[in-house]
């Protein structure tokens, strides 16, 4: 595979793509969890004739060299499996280039992706992530069309991809939509104070709610929201969300720590808080960095403790 030439311009586009990585929406797929292989293999998703779901493959990797892993993953997913009931994911298309930058790897595929219909296309996606993040030391992979940010069916900027956020679906539902109404509490303008605001979503069936909220929240409002404010570092990532007993237990990376905006400390925890807990089954939460709960954030707020909701913070602005 030739490398282009033009590092610089590419790297242009690999500082933009990690400037999106707050979202990580949009995420569907289908594929089981990555089978017990032994040192040295890699498990190389193919997608199987029906495009109902994808399948591993093992394939033993020569090199110890990450960048020449990397290629030789490339390689094996362009080759068509043994397995007459499966194919692969490249098809139609073609990889034409490739950035890795720490632990994101940035991939570049031909204006013929365009054409892959919107079900397929999760599969070849989910079958690229899951392959690809395999690799030591590649954490999420981020997919480009000729040099532009990948988007999804509905138009919406793609990010980042991590191998969990592919989650097992069986059935029909590989690429099901949804329109929810959310209750999100952002800052008011002072930053004391918490506002909030009824937001409609279109998302995929295979994020939970949880991270949905999670995720707006970091997001923030948008510009065009008139007395509401963000709350959240933008480039904080999640790492997971998970929820159980009432309880949901919500881990963020170290981003979330720096607050870059002029808003108080209880007014970022119960924007979670408070947001999460408009969810039906979901009345405490519970916090983690990098999956240490042993922090304080903003000197009061021991990460330890268990919040509840409280709309002490809220303010109503409809007065």
């Amino acid at each position: 595979m030739k490398r282009r030439k033009d590092v610089r311009c590419f790297g242009r586009r690999v500082f933009i793509l990690l400037a999106a990585f707050i979202f990580l929406c949009a995420i569907s797929g289908c594929a089981k969890e990555e089978p017990e292989q032994q040192e040295g293999t890699i498990s190389v998703y193919y997608i199987n004739k029906a495009e109902t779901r994808i399948t591993p493959v093992a394939h033993v990797l020569e090199s110890g060299d990450v960048r020449e892993q990397v290629e030789e993953a490339l390689g094996f997913m362009t080759e068509n499996p043994v397995e007459l009931s499966l194919r692969t994911a490249v098809n139609g298309y073609s990889f034409t280039d490739w950035e890795l930058q720490e632990s994101l790897l940035v991939l570049d595929v031909s204006e013929e992706y365009r054409n892959i219909a919107p079900t397929t296309e999760v599969l070849v996606r989910a079958a690229i992530v899951r392959t690809l993040t395999q690799i030591p030391g590649v954490e999420h992979v981020a997919m480009t069309v000729k040099g532009e940010a990948l988007t999804d069916a509905l138009g919406m900027p793609v990010g980042p991809m991590a191998a969990d956020l592919f989650i097992d679906n069986a059935g029909d539902e590989i690429n099901a939509y949804e329109k929810v109404w959310l209750t999100l509490y952002f800052a008011n303008e002072t930053g004391d104070k918490l506002v909030s605001t009824s937001v409609r979503k279109v998302y995929n069936s295979n994020i939970s709610l949880e991270k949905l909220v999670v995720e707006s929240l970091i997001a923030g409002p948008g510009a065009d929201s008139e007395g509401i404010f963000p709350v959240i570092n933008p480039n904080t990532k999640v790492l997971s969300v998970t929820v159980k007993d009432g309880t949901c237990y919500v881990n963020l990376d170290d981003s979330f720590m720096t607050q870059i905006y002029n808003v108080t400390g209880d007014v970022t925890i119960y924007s979670i808080v408070d947001s999460l807990a408009e969810l039906p089954n979901i009345n405490r939460v519970q916090f983690s960095v990098s999956g240490s709960t042993e922090l304080i954030y903003r000197e009061n707020f021991n990460l330890a403790n268990v919040y509840e909701r409280n709309l002490d913070l809220v303010y109503d602005n409809q007065e």
